[in-house]
């Protein structure tokens, strides 16, 4: 009240109920410092404008985030344990050396298994009587996918911007890199090998849902729950879609 701010009673108890870490019920000058000091930095975050009005409403929202909770873009960098003990810039060289590991690891792993794969959803549309297509667009994208939504829910758990952000960076990435990339790769296929072409509803429907997403990603800022449910749907209409094109002759 001292800095002109008109901030409730409740507003005021949770303050005091933060900072009075040792349960006192008085605010010692350690505690006092301590609650000045998030207020200095939640301030000098905000990036109102510079007159009295905007600098108020900044000087109350710094009350309200400091009561309410830490900063959400705030985020505990976390190192593995068998790290801990190195230096800074041992734990760089580490983790890379470690990634760079690992990579190599899953690199080998699809080279050895992506022709099994191949022949195995072969095999099940065979023994299924369904189309090979139908079964490697439901069943490829659960495992080619799988390390990018294994990921992204890991950073979509710690529930902070940034998190969320990198997240659905990371989905939205891999979505257009796999379609995109991998249609010119088959694209490239069909025209070296001179291969007769029967895939026009497949590559409608891709271009389709590309552009669909492209759209979403430019427009909207904030991603929704049902914007979410609107893009999970477009998977199963997009086969959908694709029956559909396949009825009308269009192959």
């Amino acid at each position: 009240r001292d800095c002109h701010e008109s901030i409730s009673e409740e507003e005021m108890d949770k303050l005091f109920a933060k900072f009075d870490t040792d349960g006192s019920g008085t605010i010692s000058l350690d505690e006092f410092i301590g609650l000045a000091y998030t207020l200095i930095k939640a301030q000098d975050q905000q990036t109102a404008p510079r007159h009295l009005d905007a600098s108020s409403r900044g000087t109350r929202a710094a009350l309200v985030q400091a009561a309410f909770g830490e900063d959400e873009d705030e985020e505990e960098e976390t190192v593995p344990e068998e790290f801990t003990s190195l230096t800074p810039d041992q734990q760089q060289r580490a983790i890379k050396w470690k990634a760079f590991r690992m990579l190599a690891l899953g690199t080998g792993l699809v080279v050895l298994f992506s022709d099994p794969m191949v022949d195995v959803m072969q095999e099940i549309a065979v023994r299924s009587g369904i189309s090979p297509f139908y079964v490697s667009f439901v069943l490829a994208p659960l495992a080619s996918n799988a390390s990018e939504v294994i990921a992204s829910q890991y950073y979509a758990s710690k529930k902070t911007r940034k998190t969320i952000t990198v997240s659905l960076t990371a989905l939205e990435g891999a979505a257009c890199m796999n379609n995109t990339f991998c249609l010119c790769i088959f694209m490239g296929l069909v025209f070296v090998r001179g291969l007769a072409w029967h895939y026009t509803a497949e590559t409608v429907a891709i271009v389709i849902v590309e552009f669909i997403i492209a759209f979403i990603v430019i427009r909207e800022t904030t991603m929704t729950t049902g914007m979410a449910m609107f893009i999970l749907a477009l998977f199963p209409l997009s086969i959908v879609l694709v029956a559909a094109l396949e009825a009308f002759g269009l192959d």
